[in-house]
């Protein structure tokens, strides 16, 4: 009689079967443990925002020229205050003498709690009313000192605005502060809806794929548990300023953890269930499968965390920064999956599937099992995946190559792309005063108010180079600094305030301030201003943009090869194997260009975004690089278990066919965690949403499915070169090709087991 697959593995495993008390103790001291992180972590949550900081400027390494101005340009003022734009226009020309009634807004204005307070008696912190050239507008420069609550501020300004409107005019609070405040309004679903959002995809996916009410209860407590340490430990080292927390790196954190720890869960829950169709006792089934996913779950991991913590290397703050906060939430994700989940496993057994509980079997739940289906490594698998294994097993190269062309076809968008930066105007998804006023702003006044270039220069050299930006094209005028509120084109003229032999220049940009034109302007003062002062800085908002958007594409060159070495060798030491991680790492590549391709094309033909942050490329990268290759990563582990049974082209159908469903669940649940980030109406979390959900899915269904199986397929025992493997597997298919060795054909199959009690 042919002794099946399972039996082989049976004979080979020793069952796990610890002692009554370890039983009991080690899951009870397990959940405990948990429970007292979700306990101290979960109120931490809502704190996350009180660390974070969504200034673009933080976010630059000290090195670019635009912080260098920016240092500088603090020993110029007397506070550290945000200015607000406060823009009030009218269809019908203004009168002069209406300007008095303008004025009486000032007041109103000054008295708003967080607006900076004047130095003196006899000045004022607010300047204006400023008419425009076309008499149809007026506009305030409002200090907001309060930095800490800039929501808060600009809320109250507005509520002043229109509660004192002068009759046909049309107010809004726009300019840094402005667009600051709106940013945060943006961000605030971070802390519950983009969680709630998440939580709920995964539950009503696992909900439909298992049909079972408990084990989606079970898989979602361990991803939340995860999320409540991770946060804990992120908002300890963001509070002590280890690490720099903005919006982005919360919301990504939040759905890496979930998708993540739902991954790992997935793959131990389907080896667990596989395990309870051949044992009775639940020990022995949960042992069976800690020892089958502990290796890939691990490697899966420790690729991600190793990945992440390549941005390391970043010049850009807020990319250094991602790096720790992500690879935290995955080393909880690891912990729990591997501890939290079993501890559950072991308490639940049987039940964590009610209402399918599954019996004990021989492993015959797959399927009936054929034997003319044995040599092929498709015995007891059923469905789609023994029509997809019969598929590559038949025509390997068709399918490998037309999966080929479908992506390389798809990879042809991403020349497209446009990842230059946008405009912080831009950024903001949903109706926004301050993304209105700032296109009001820029039809009645020159599109850099309120925002001009700095330019610190040597006090001796201060009329050449003041004469030298003047006359520089896209500046409608300069001025230098003499203490004064108002804006430059309209400084009195007074003596310049000198701070170590510098003098600070302003200039007004006739575009809008991070507009393309206006980073041209930038760029042309950096050209001609050094050789007529050597030690001139170039800064503002327009440079911090600009300066922000070199360095992510500086980064992406850097970044990416290192994090391709990285996995390449993650994937060698674990399939003892040069040729399958090169096919590997080609594939996610291929995948990654793909899903960038088809991106470029939805968004700039089908949402007709305006641009995508420079660090879209290198965070989509990242991501889909890293989870990519954890799904090929539990694929190829299984193929090459399979492998050493059956040989490598029936363990290749094999290990798909057994991870088929698993894997694809797995990828519809991280697809979907990532699609959440879409109800944040920031434009990065949404390409990021996008990128990486559709990444996912292509990879799952195109790559992982069809073209790394039939590639390994079509190369056969090659793939496992140098390792013995590749030498076992030519004997294995010789074999497979004639009758099986008598070493195995002759071995009588062993009695059936002994009924056992399911737990």
């Amino acid at each position: 009689m042919e002794l099946n697959i399972d039996e082989v593995r049976i004979r080979v495993k020793k069952d796990w079967n610890p002692k009554r008390w370890l039983r009991v103790l080690l899951p009870v001291v397990l959940i405990v443990l948990w429970l007292g992180a979700a306990a101290f972590g979960g109120p931490t949550f809502g704190k996350l925002s009180s660390v974070s900081s969504n200034d673009q400027a933080s976010f630059l390494p000290a090195s670019a020229e635009s912080t260098k101005a920016l240092d500088a340009q603090q020993q110029f003022l007397d506070s550290s205050s945000i200015p607000a734009i406060v823009l009030l226009t009218s269809d019908t020309e203004l009168p002069p003498a209406k300007l008095a009634d303008f004025a009486t807004l000032t007041p109103k204005m000054a008295a708003v709690a967080g607006v900076e307070q004047p130095t003196a008696p006899a000045t004022a912190s607010i300047a204006g009313p400023i008419p425009s050239a076309d008499k149809k507008a007026v506009e305030f420069i409002v200090p907001v000192a309060d930095t800490e609550n800039v929501q808060t501020v600009i809320a109250d300004l507005r509520q002043v605005l229109a509660d004192n409107l002068p009759p046909g005019t049309t107010a809004y609070v726009t300019g840094p502060a402005g667009l600051t405040a709106d940013l945060v309004n943006a961000f605030g679903g971070i802390d519950g809806v983009l969680l709630l959002v998440a939580l709920i995809a995964v539950f009503v996916i696992l909900l439909a794929v298992y049909r079972s009410l408990v084990l989606p209860v079970l898989v979602l407590l361990t991803s939340v548990f995860a999320l409540t340490a991770a946060i804990l430990l992120v908002y300890a080292f963001a509070s002590w300023g280890w690490i720099k927390l903005s919006g982005q790196s919360q919301g990504i954190l939040s759905i890496l953890v979930i998708g993540a720890s739902t991954d790992y869960s997935l793959l131990l829950v389907s080896r667990f269930r596989e395990a309870l169709h051949e044992v009775g006792p639940r020990w022995a089934a949960l042992g069976r499968a800690l020892r089958a996913v502990w290796e890939p779950i691990l490697a899966s991991g420790t690729t991600v965390i190793i990945a992440l913590l390549c941005l390391l290397v970043s010049d850009l703050n807020s990319n250094r920064s991602l790096g720790p906060i992500a690879a935290i939430g995955i080393v909880f994700a690891l912990l729990s999956s591997l501890t939290l989940l079993p501890a559950l496993l072991a308490v639940f057994g049987r039940v964590a599937f009610w209402p399918f509980l599954p019996k004990v079997d021989g492993g015959q739940h797959a399927g009936q099992r054929q034997s003319s289906d044995a040599r092929t490594g498709l015995e007891g698998i059923s469905g789609l995946w023994k029509r997809v294994g019969s598929m590559i097993g038949r025509r390997p190269r068709v399918t490998w190559v037309t999966a080929l062309i479908l992506l390389l076809a798809a990879s042809a968008g991403a020349l497209q792309l446009n990842a230059s930066g946008v405009s912080q105007s831009d950024v903001i998804l949903t109706k926004s005063d301050a993304v209105d006023g700032q296109k009001a702003l820029g039809q009645h006044f020159d599109g850099g108010s309120g925002s001009p270039v700095v330019i610190i220069a040597d006090q001796g050299k201060k009329d050449t180079v003041l004469a030298a930006v003047a006359g520089q094209d896209g500046i409608s005028g300069a001025t230098v600094y003499t203490g004064s509120k108002r804006p430059a084109a309209a400084d009195e003229a007074g003596p310049a305030i000198v701070k170590d032999g510098k003098v600070l220049i302003n200039a007004t940009l006739r575009a809008q301030p991070e507009s393309p034109a206006a980073e041209q302007v930038v760029r042309d003062l950096r050209r001609s201003l050094p050789p007529l002062d050597s030690g001139v800085l170039v800064g503002g908002v327009t440079a911090i943009a600009l300066d922000t958007n070199n360095t992510a594409q500086s980064d992406l060159v850097k970044i990416i090869p290192l994090v391709l070495v990285v996995i390449l060798l993650i994937l060698m030491l674990l399939l003892r194997s040069i040729v399958a991680p090169l096919l590997l790492i080609g594939s996610v590549m291929l995948s990654y260009l793909s899903a960038l391709g088809v991106s470029a094309l939805v968004f700039n033909h089908v949402f007709h975004f305006p641009g995508a942050d420079a660090a879209v490329p290198l965070f989509g990268f990242v991501f889909l690089v890293a989870l990519g290759v954890d799904y090929n990563i539990f694929l190829m582990t299984r193929v090459r278990e399979e492998s050493l049974v059956l040989g490598t082209r029936p363990g290749i159908l094999r290990g798909l066919g057994v991870t088929g469903g698993v894997i694809t669940s797995a990828g519809v649940v991280l697809a979907a965690t990532f699609a959440a980030l879409g109800v944040i109406p920031i434009l990065f979390l949404v390409q990021i949403a996008f990128i990486v959900a559709f990444g996912v899915l292509l990879d799952t269904v195109v790559v992982r499915s069809l073209l790394v199986p039939a590639l390994a397929y079509d190369l056969g025992p090659v793939i496992w070169w140098p390792s013995k493997l590749s030498r076992a597997g030519r004997q294995h298919g010789r074999r497979a090709a004639g009758t099986p060795p008598a070493a195995v054909t002759s071995t009588p199959a062993p009695a059936a087991p002994a009924p056992v009690r399911p737990n």
